[in-house]
């Protein structure tokens, strides 16, 4: 196996990326019948891997997919292959590891057997490209697309169907290219961006939408746990464009972007245009003592 190439995990085997193809008549592919999730590193060291293994474990049970393996022989695998590629990335760079399972190749003859497509994979954050987000903050654009609501299908679960998201990112990079969208629900209450979650600082306080409406997100966990540990009011409750046009402070959560200010929401600055504000700080601090590394300070460090 070239040493100078990343690996994978594809149906039981580690092999070079450049060898592995999906079928074309994969479910995954053909009508986004799968489910992924992803952990990133820091210097290296997955984070919070269980849980992650844990979640993607609980987004199977809900499309009714058997793996085939255990949590702990996903994990196992997941670091074999991190191990290896982090080891071919440029120095003060980190990456994703993601676990992708669809329900398998659509049977066509009589008597195939439908087995789950189950790939493990990595690549770069793309620290470039969105260091000026820790100069400047994120604007954050609302568009007409809502999400899809819970009765209909889950947002617990971390599918492979993203079509809702992504339609909502095409009409906020038509207002904005440089603009995050943030999905509201049928009611006008603030839901989530396509992998991340918002968070509203209004009196001190801590406000997230409710986890029954969003995918929870495992630093939206971390995020609320910091925040509870130095004494700040947690509160998960519905949020409209109110309360986000009248909030102290906001900011984004998510893998990659562990904890991001939020500058604006529809070109209306948060108030005293402060970025990060003192609360969402604090947090970021925390959560980089956590990460044991300074986060933002990676992302700055590409900053031209």
């Amino acid at each position: 196996m070239a040493q100078a190439e990343p690996i994978v995990f594809f149906n039981g085997e580690l092999k070079p990326e450049s060898q592995v193809g999906i079928s074309i008549r994969d479910r995954g592919y053909l009508y986004g019948d799968a489910v992924f999730d992803a952990a990133r590193t820091f210097n290296g060291t997955p984070f919070r891997l269980p849980e992650h293994i844990h979640r993607l474990y609980d987004s199977l049970r809900y499309l009714r997919i058997d793996v085939g393996l255990k949590q702990s022989e996903m994990e196992d695998w997941s670091r074999q292959v991190i191990e290896h590629n982090y080891k071919l990335l440029p120095r003060g760079q980190d990456m994703w590891v993601m676990q992708r399972i669809s329900r398998g190749i659509e049977p066509v003859l009589p008597g195939d057997v439908m087995r789950p497509t189950i790939l493990i994979e990595t690549h770069p954050i793309p620290f470039a490209r969105r260091a000026a987000l820790y100069r400047d903050g994120a604007s954050i654009f609302t568009p007409s697309v809502p999400r899809v609501p819970p009765r209909f299908l889950s947002p617990r679960a971390k599918t492979h169907n993203y079509l809702n998201l992504i339609m909502g990112d095409l009409e906020a990079a038509a207002s904005d290219p440089d603009a995050w969208s943030v999905l509201l629900d049928e009611s006008g209450n603030l839901t989530e961006g396509r992998g991340s979650n918002i968070f509203l600082v209004k009196d001190g306080t801590v406000a997230t939408p409710k986890g029954q409406n969003v995918l929870e997100g495992i630093t939206r966990g971390v995020a609320m746990n910091l925040a509870r540990g130095l004494d700040m009011p947690v509160e998960e409750r519905d949020l409209d464009l109110y309360d986000a046009y009248v909030a102290d402070e906001a900011f984004l959560t998510s893998t990659s972007l562990c904890i991001l200010p939020v500058s604006s929401f529809n070109n209306t600055t948060i108030a005293g245009g402060q970025v990060p504000g003192p609360i969402t700080r604090r947090l970021m601090d925390a959560f980089s003592d956590t990460a044991g590394m300074d986060f933002e300070e990676q992302y700055l460090s590409h900053l031209e």
